[in-house]
């Protein structure tokens, strides 16, 4: 492994740098893995304000698993408090729409499912599934920002779409 120049990553150029090559992926990922509700992009925002106050303590090279382990951590933390406010408090659904109530029950079964099909499927083939579907990047991007090889995620996300297939039939038809 090369030799580091720079023992940590305080310099403004080289911080800078980390968060333009990582802050989006990061927040989509979390996004992918948590959802919207949960704020990823401020829990990206907060990753790197820990980053820049511990800047000292983190080698360049660790920089990026040090920003993904921060970022995730802050997401577990917020799904615990999410849980302990939804436990001592009622959300109440809106009660107005321009739908049809037959269109208003598909959906909410199709998403329900969609919802469940996604939950069932593996961590791994539900990132990879997610950033190429709805982020729109590419094998090769995935495979990067996964620290794995093309091919794995070729498989993951075809293993994801023949899951979701056999479980959603909507998808089937052409």
């Amino acid at each position: 492994m090369p030799k580091s120049l720079h023992k940590n990553v305080c310099d403004k150029l080289r911080f800078s740098h980390l968060y333009e090559k990582y802050a989006q992926s990061m927040s989509n990922i979390l996004y992918y893995k948590y959802g919207s509700l949960l704020n990823p992009s401020d829990k990206v925002q907060d990753a790197f304000i820990k980053l820049w106050e511990n800047c000292a303590k983190v080698a360049p090279e660790a920089a990026k698993s040090y920003l993904y382990t921060v970022a995730n951590n802050l997401m577990l933390n917020e799904v615990k408090h999410r849980n302990i406010v939804f436990k001592h408090q009622e959300v109440k659904p809106k009660d107005y729409t321009n739908e049809t109530p037959e269109f208003m029950l598909r959906k909410k079964e199709f998403l329900k499912r969609y919802e469940t099909a996604l939950s069932n499927l593996k961590e791994e083939e539900r990132v990879a599934f997610l950033l190429s579907k709805v982020d729109g990047k590419t094998h090769r991007e995935i495979a990067e920002l996964l620290n794995v090889t093309k091919k794995v995620v070729e498989h993951r996300i075809y293993a994801a779409l023949n899951k979701l297939k056999d479980q959603l039939e909507e998808l089937n038809q052409k």
